[in-house]
């Protein structure tokens, strides 16, 4: 790891790294342009893999979880965005999947979640809120799927708070 990068995600009060990285479709995603509503940034190892496909079937199937607390869901894997467009469409995925493809793993790396030995991020989920300040965030070894529960239950609290 490059002395560039955090060897530790961002801890919770902390604004999240801004990064900007093409979808699926090739469109540019840049965080910072999210503020304003809770984003929840989910890394995954790679596309078409078991546990990452039944973890974003998940937030496909429970959708409405991330639409009561009014969330952008921004997933990313060390994929390109050609790989991502072809799991997102056989998997239905309406979210964006972003490509930290190239430099590889760069933002991974910025939120202390890319392992080098193998080449891809861990599971890691950063709960945003609309300013953009870290207020959840789980880091699950591999091979280790995340509980949608304990997340959603956050982006409950948060949307309450946030409401306040």
């Amino acid at each position: 790891m490059t002395d560039a990068f955090p060897a530790h995600p961002p801890h919770l009060g902390d604004e999240a790294p801004d990064f900007e990285l093409p979808n699926q479709f090739g469109e540019p995603v840049r965080l910072s342009a999210l503020r304003g509503r809770p984003v929840v940034v989910v890394f995954y190892p790679f596309a078409f893999s078991g546990i990452c496909t039944s973890e974003l079937s998940e937030i496909r199937d429970r959708w409405d979880v991330f639409s009561r607390a009014g969330a952008e869901v921004v997933a990313v894997s060390v994929d390109s965005k050609f790989t991502l467009r072809a799991f997102a469409e056989a998997e239905g995925y309406a979210f964006s999947l972003v490509a930290d493809f190239w430099p590889h793993g760069e933002v991974a790396r910025r939120y202390g979640v890319f392992d080098d030995a193998s080449g891809m991020a861990l599971r890691g989920t950063f709960i945003l809120d609309s300013a953009g300040i870290v207020r959840y965030s789980v880091v699950n070894p591999r091979g280790q799927a995340r509980d949608l529960g304990s997340y959603a239950e956050a982006l409950t609290r948060l949307s309450s708070t946030e409401a306040q």
